[in-house]
């Protein structure tokens, strides 16, 4: 080893899904939305004047706090925008996370958590889901530097109640929970209606899953005017430009169409169900998902061996190689077109393993 890599950071880095090229594929590997944006985000998109891009942003992003803060019914205090709710969750991270005490979060779940706890040097326990994949909320009742999960949770999709979610808050008052919604409306009820009960909370959604804006990058976060306040704090040491306007705009027209928002998350879930009735038929277990994918195992034939015939097909599931996981394919929810597709080859490839 030279003297100077004695002195770079070593990480694990976080593993993104397969980002395949091609037009003749079915992406169903990354929980993106399979419909496009509002039809509004086209219409500005192609009105844009470029001339402002030679412009720096806003660095307060204020037409796009304002717009969530109507939308969701709270102050402009108290929302905080970034690049995707990773960049969201990772400032609070940086902000809230500073204690000696370890942060809690599941040992199935979203595996950025680990690595900016590793990043930053944050002290963590991961806790056990039980044997159906299930958050425990009394897990959470003991002495910590911060609580983090998703609710759904990834990749199993499972809900925790909103009464569950509260009883980790209840018990937690002296440090932060973050509750990470990037799910939430494909099946779920917000915490957000418990913000004004709990200081401490902050609230983390994202625009890449129900909002179809996945490649723009916008999260946010909700909370109380004292946590924005801290996570602007650190923004802005760090940078102060997070947010590009094309992101900015398009963003806020997203949030404006109420009616196509509604209408795309109906037939997901729709489709969802449905799927959820042919896995069973073909012989696949699942928990059940409140999210935008599903995740199975075969009782008979192998994860690994099925994800590698998918994807000879041209079609993409993700796969896990972990222990506890590595027997299910978490399937994202796609058109009716492309679970039809994705049907028809596993009932192929499933009557040829019996013969």
């Amino acid at each position: 080893m030279k003297a100077w890599e004695a002195n770079i950071r070593r990480v694990v880095p976080y593993v993104p899904g397969d980002q395949p090229k091609g037009e003749r594929l079915i992406k169903l590997n990354t929980n993106e939305n399979p419909y496009p944006p509002a039809p509004g985000v086209r219409r500005v998109l192609q009105e844009m004047d470029y001339d402002r891009l030679r412009k720096y942003p806003d660095p307060a992003a204020l037409v796009l706090t304002d717009c969530l803060a109507d939308y969701y019914g709270v102050g402009r205090d108290q929302v905080f925008v970034g690049v995707g709710s990773d960049d969201v969750l990772a400032m609070a991270f940086l902000t809230f996370f500073n204690s000696d005490k370890p942060v809690l979060f599941p040992d199935v779940s979203y595996s950025f958590y680990k690595v900016w706890a590793d990043l930053f040097d944050i002290p963590y326990e991961t806790l056990a889901l039980d044997e159906n994949f299930c958050i425990r909320p009394q897990d959470y009742l003991k002495e910590n530097g911060g609580v983090i999960f998703p609710n759904p949770n990834a990749p199993t999709g499972l809900l925790l109640s909103l009464g569950q979610v509260e009883e980790i808050l209840r018990y937690n008052s002296d440090v932060i929970v973050i509750v990470d919604e990037a799910y939430i409306d494909f099946g779920g009820i917000s915490a957000l209606s418990l913000l004004e009960q709990y200081e401490n909370l902050l609230v983390v959604q994202t625009f890449s899953k129900a909002r179809s804006l996945a490649g723009l990058r916008i999260g946010f976060g909700i909370g109380s005017p004292t946590l924005i306040q801290a996570l602007n704090d650190v923004k802005y040491s760090y940078n102060s430009y997070t947010m590009n306007m094309p992101s900015l705009v398009l963003g806020v027209e997203a949030v404006r169409d109420e009616e196509y928002f509604q209408n795309t998350l109906k037939k997901i879930i729709a489709t969802r169900e449905k799927a959820k009735v042919r896995l069973r038929k073909l012989g696949f277990s699942y928990p059940d998902s409140m999210s935008n994918f599903i995740f199975a195992a075969h009782r008979q034939v192998p994860a690994k061996e099925l994800f590698e015939a998918l994807r000879k097909r041209q079609i993409y599931v993700r796969y896990f190689d972990q222990p506890r996981l590595d027997n299910y394919l978490r399937i994202s929810i796609g058109t009716e077109e492309e679970m039809e597709e994705l049907f028809a080859f596993l009932e192929e490839y499933l009557d040829r393993w019996k013969a």
